[in-house]
């Protein structure tokens, strides 16, 4: 079977070109992964409104990329976690952080450090997650709401990490930098 090829605004189907278009204008290229969900518009359309609706959560930029890096890296994703190691660079995020999500380590903030841990146990144990981890995130500063919240972000990578695993798509040349 081949694998998916990135669309174009121009060859993709019409349901996908305002949605890729908007991308373009927004971030000056099409992401290779964007442009591979372009094939389908209901994936695309899902996948903005999915992201979207997690950008209204109450985590910060540097949280919500801490959630996504995190669920890239335990389902060995190589285009997200390049990705999201990026764009947790660019909200902020130093290497330590970004190395010890990707390692699996700890992280030296508390809070940072449960909301990973969460995260992580949310993946490995699908979904089933300890009474002291959700004691552990409660007591470094979130709610039980933001514990949901977390669904959202697993959610958005779960739809892209498993496409990459069907579909591998090359990684951007604005992402390469942080490719293993």
């Amino acid at each position: 079977m081949k694998n998916l090829k990135p669309c174009t605004v121009e060859l993709a189907p019409a349901g996908s070109k305002k949605y890729l278009g908007a991308i373009q204008k927004k971030m000056g290229f099409i992401p290779n992964m964007l442009a591979t969900f372009g094939n389908s518009p209901a994936l695309l359309e899902g996948y903005l409104s999915l992201e979207s609706a997690f950008g209204k959560s109450s985590f910060t930029v540097v949280e919500q990329q801490l959630i996504l890096l995190t669920v890239s890296v335990e389902h060995m994703c190589m285009y997200c976690v390049a990705a999201h190691s990026t764009l947790l660079r660019d909200a902020g995020g130093d290497a330590k952080m970004i190395k010890a999500v990707r390692d699996g380590e700890q992280l030296n903030d508390r809070k940072l450090n449960a909301l990973v841990g969460l995260t992580r146990e949310l993946v490995v144990e699908r979904g089933f997650v300890t009474e002291r981890t959700k004691q552990e995130f409660v007591a470094a500063g979130y709610s039980e709401v933001a514990m949901l919240e977390v669904l959202i972000g697993m959610a958005l990578k779960t739809i892209s990490n498993y496409l990459d695993h069907i579909s591998p798509v090359a990684i951007d040349i604005a992402f390469q930098a942080e490719a293993f």
